[in-house]
């Protein structure tokens, strides 16, 4: 059974998408405020946060700041307005994905289905740890330090940096990394995957791992040791 945390200020619908997750073994708890989602993040573990924008006390982006200074949990955005700019915006700021208001219930699960599956398939090679100079990723424990300092990460960052440095020195087009980290609108794809190269590269300096090669895409370059 999954345990999703629902951070939405609509009451009717936490007890719809209760109803309706049980059948694919998920369980949900709702918060309607910010301040009583992120107390039960801190207290619980869940395996994912769906997480509306147009929230009281503050907005989803800056909750979704506030669980990325902390946790990887993967977290969805759900929300009424659907512009492109705020699903770039939550993109940058760390969420998974993002899906519009109104939205099926069954494209929400589907999402849903489609993180937790990258989550748990990102550890499946046989070696669990790899260290890389001044790099170690355990891919058990989910865990990333630079220079023995652990690393904050968002689900789909590591899952990008578990794609690039299982094969070291492969270059990666843009179409290999987005049929491998599935998930993100369509129309965001070229801007996403650039977004999440930078963001991944901003985390791990001082150290620059990850090459653009110019006309073909990105690599991972480092030595093992």
């Amino acid at each position: 059974m999954y345990n999703i945390l629902l951070i939405d200020d609509d009451l009717r619908l936490g007890g719809l998408l209760s109803q309706y997750f049980q059948q694919f073994d998920m369980k949900i708890e709702h918060a309607l405020k910010p301040s009583d989602g992120l107390n039960k993040l801190a207290h619980k573990n869940y395996d994912l946060v769906i997480l509306d924008v147009m929230l009281p006390e503050m907005d989803g982006f800056e909750v979704c700041k506030t669980i990325r200074k902390s946790s990887e949990i993967p977290v969805l955005m759900l929300t009424a307005r659907g512009e492109v700019t705020d699903r770039i915006v939550g993109i940058e700021i760390g969420a998974d994905d993002y899906l519009p208001k109104p939205f099926e219930p069954r494209e929400l699960v589907a999402r849903i289905q489609s993180i937790l599956k990258r989550s748990a398939n990102s550890g499946h090679i046989k070696e669990t740890v790899l260290r890389f100079e001044n790099l170690v990723v355990d891919k058990e424990l989910r865990q990333v330090t630079v220079n023995n300092n652990v690393v904050t990460l968002s689900s789909m960052e590591f899952d990008l940096l578990i794609l690039l440095v299982n094969k070291p020195n492969k270059v990666f087009s843009r179409d290999e990394i987005l049929n491998n980290l599935k998930g993100i609108d369509t129309e965001l794809f070229s801007r996403a995957v650039d977004i999440q190269i930078s963001r991944l590269r901003q985390k791990l300096k001082p150290y620059d791992y990850i090459k653009t090669i110019r006309g073909m895409g990105y690599t991972f370059s480092a030595k093992a040791s």
